[in-house]
């Protein structure tokens, strides 16, 4: 399955990117549901450099575990790169991880609406005082949106170790 084989082949580059400098990460999912830190913990070996994960389904999850303003899921929606941002800052501050990744989004087939339809998730990456996010509308079923999300957290984590880690070395 090609999906499957780039999901694995991520998470041995984010594997080895993270071992290589001793770095932890730490995940924060909704419509992912734990995928993200299940591809992560498939890897043997990954518990020298995988901290913890938090599935906060719920708002109230999110507000409760990772520290996530009631007020900016109430201005933006759970649904938000403005909340992504926060799920992932929150797992930086509740753990002891370097890096954070958080996903937030509407896997169908219901619960779209025509601002944010289903497919679209939103994006977080976090490392100490600097974040990224982004937002996706993926196309495909219930399974094929959970799983496009994982394997595009997982890219974007290697995008954002590279620019983090290029920054660090130029200053």
């Amino acid at each position: 399955m090609p999906a499957q084989m780039e999901t694995e082949q991520l998470v041995t580059v984010v594997a080895e990117h993270l071992a290589q400098r001793g770095q932890r990460l730490a995940t924060a999912e909704s419509c992912t549901g734990g995928l993200v830190a299940a591809a992560i913990t498939s890897r043997s070996g990954s518990s020298a450099w995988f901290e913890r994960g938090w599935v906060t389904y719920s708002n109230a999850a999110k507000i409760e575990e990772l520290g996530v303003g009631v007020t900016l899921i109430e201005q933006h929606g759970a649904v938000s790169e403005a909340v992504a941002a926060a799920m992932a800052q929150g797992a930086c501050t509740h753990s002891h991880s370097d890096y954070a990744i958080a996903v937030t989004g509407i896997a169908g087939p219901d619960g779209g609406s025509p601002e944010k339809p289903v497919g679209t998730v939103c994006f977080g990456w976090a490392h100490r005082n600097a974040c990224q996010t982004e937002t996706i509308c993926f196309t495909g079923d219930r399974q094929s949106i959970r799983q496009q999300a994982v394997s595009h957290a997982l890219a974007g984590l290697l995008s954002f170790l590279n620019a983090t880690h290029s920054t660090h070395i130029s200053s």
